[in-house]
């Protein structure tokens, strides 16, 4: 970490906007497929392995983030694995005054890395890396990140970019698309 806050200023997470109830609903999952409620996470290639907390929705309207820095939680509200028509939604955090979150390593995560999402019921959905973005926070494709989806489509995000301390967030959101395996 290149930068040390003041404790006034620990970095928030930026509200990142969610679809509305427009949104189309999902498509129901082939019979080879149901879907499960995902409880854990893990990226190999980054040293990621962490049980999931479940978020919904801020009273903002934003998609709600953990408030514990060291977890990652699953948007509860939107696709699960298994699932076509919405993504599974991770987030985390990438730091805090403390130092590394959870999240602190996903901008090293490239295409090809495997995914395992591990599910209540045992069975683990794997998915493989296939993009590895950045997007301004002020220009957060918020539909193409949370909406419909033709694949079961899993979605990790974090900040990312330059802090701005006047602010006290990051002015940029890490997203890790990857499709099930």
């Amino acid at each position: 970490m290149t930068r040390s806050p003041s404790p006034s200023s620990a970095p928030k997470p930026s509200p990142t906007p969610i679809p509305t109830p427009t949104t189309p609903t999902p498509t129901p999952t082939t019979p080879t497929s149901q879907p499960g409620i995902p409880v854990s996470v893990s990226v190999p290639s980054i040293g990621i392995d962490e049980q999931l907390i479940d978020l919904g929705i801020a009273a903002d309207g934003t998609a709600q983030t953990p408030e514990d820095y060291s977890r990652a939680g699953w948007f509860a509200t939107g696709g699960r694995p298994g699932q076509f028509g919405l993504p599974t939604v991770i987030l985390g955090h990438v730091d805090s005054l403390d130092g590394p979150a959870v999240f602190f390593r996903l901008r090293d995560t490239a295409v090809g890395d495997s995914v395992a999402v591990g599910l209540q019921d045992g069975r683990t959905a794997t998915y493989t890396v296939t993009a590895v973005d950045r997007y301004p926070k002020d220009d957060f494709p918020t539909f193409a990140v949370y909406g419909a989806t033709p694949t079961d489509t899993l979605r990790l995000v974090t900040c990312g970019g330059e802090f701005d301390r006047a602010a006290g967030s990051y002015l940029d959101n890490i997203v890790v698309t990857a499709v099930r395996a």
